[in-house]
């Protein structure tokens, strides 16, 4: 599939054709022509290493000579006392009239062709998490790697190119709820949740793709997120608020499920790296994270990797290769928790019903005891 390039003129179809691409579910995006989507050009305008930012990538122009034209810093040629053109920003670029008219013009930034030259993307994180690696001996002691308050490396993408301009990493508020039933065990809970937004969100697309209004399309996504989820686990309306909002970006299920997590507080942001890139150019920057499966797992581990030599020189790996294991039992046990700053936790459980702390501590207890004495 041809990727389309953009500039603020020529934006990508935000309605449809953008959320289609995520699904694939086969709609072509919008683009100038066939022609000009495979001729593009970028440049870093604010000279921060990139050209990630809008305005920054756009697709060129068809001139009357047959070359390209890139629209990025397109200034007007001046003619000579002779009525021969130059390019004021520098006599190595070439006037060139477009093919729709006009006066010839010039840019310091070249074109590529997209057929030649295409767009390297790398995939999504795929992190599964810690997964079981053991039995159970005839004691029922467990017998395989246990960690404690383990992570799973995923990323979300803030506005580019490749999500329509759309910052995938916004902080819709606290939608996913900390300490609830079984989810205690697993991170991969928690993105059980997050992917029941994105399912939402895809049934109100097939039902706007049908034929409905946004209104309807967006009730269509509610009933089906009600209906695969526990309420218990979700804050509804924030999460219904927040399936609406990316509904017709270019955010894909990953961007959905750590910017869900992001925002309930269970994420340690771990730097920015490269996404998507054209001859050596970022377009698209995506931000790595480890995200725990409540917001005390990532205080205790923000706070206790420091006191560890383990992770000296190597507190959380890279932005693109995230390191979100959990503690060894050993680990865990050398923790200093005297020196633990806990007041933000104590801060979000005093906001909550009293029935809700009792509800939750007996879980964790429970789960407590489970872990050290199976």
């Amino acid at each position: 599939m041809n990727r389309c390039s953009t500039n603020r003129q020529r934006r990508f179809d935000p309605r449809g054709a953008a959320l289609a691409l995520v699904l694939g579910l086969g709609v072509a995006l919008a683009c100038a022509s066939a022609a000009n989507a495979q001729q593009i050009c970028a440049a870093d305008l604010n000279n921060n290493g990139d050209a990630a930012d809008e305005g920054e990538q756009a697709s060129c122009l068809a001139t009357k000579s047959g070359a390209w034209l890139c629209p990025i810093q397109e200034v007007d040629c001046v003619a000579d006392a002779m009525g021969q053109y130059s390019c004021p920003v520098g006599p190595q670029y070439a006037c060139l009239v477009k093919s729709t008219g006009g006066a010839p013009s010039c840019s310091p930034n070249q074109c590529a062709d997209l057929a030649t030259n295409p767009v390297v993307e790398e995939p999504p994180m795929d992190d599964p998490g810690t997964e079981p690696n053991g039995g159970i001996d005839a004691d029922g002691n467990c017998m395989g790697t246990i960690e404690i308050f383990s992570g799973r490396g995923v990323r979300c993408r803030p506005a580019g190119l490749s999500t329509t301009f759309a910052n995938c990493c916004k902080d819709k508020g606290k939608i996913v709820k900390d300490g609830m039933g079984s989810s205690i065990s697993s991170i991969g809970t928690k993105i059980a949740v997050a992917k029941g937004v994105f399912t939402g969100m895809k049934a109100a697309y097939v039902a706007f793709k049908a034929g409905a209004t946004a209104s309807q399309a967006a009730s269509a996504g509610a009933n089906a997120l009600i209906v695969g989820l526990d309420p218990t686990s979700l804050a509804i309306s924030l999460a219904i608020n927040f399936m609406i909002d990316f509904l017709f970006s270019g955010c894909d299920q990953q961007d959905m499920e750590t910017a869900m997590l992001r925002s309930s507080g269970m994420c340690h942001e771990i730097g920015s790296y490269c996404t998507s890139s054209f001859l050596g150019i970022c377009l698209q920057k995506a931000r790595g994270h480890c995200c725990f499966n409540t917001k005390l797992g990532r205080i205790i581990q923000e706070q206790g990797r420091p006191q560890l030599k383990a992770f000296n020189g190597n507190l959380w790996g890279t932005a693109k290769k995230p390191m979100c294991r959990g503690f060894t039992p050993e680990e865990f046990q050398a923790l200093d928790f005297s020196k633990i700053d806990l007041s933000e936790y104590y801060a979000d459980i005093e906001a909550r019903a009293q029935s809700d702390i009792q509800i939750d501590m007996g879980e964790r207890v429970n789960a407590y005891l489970k872990a050290v004495n199976p």
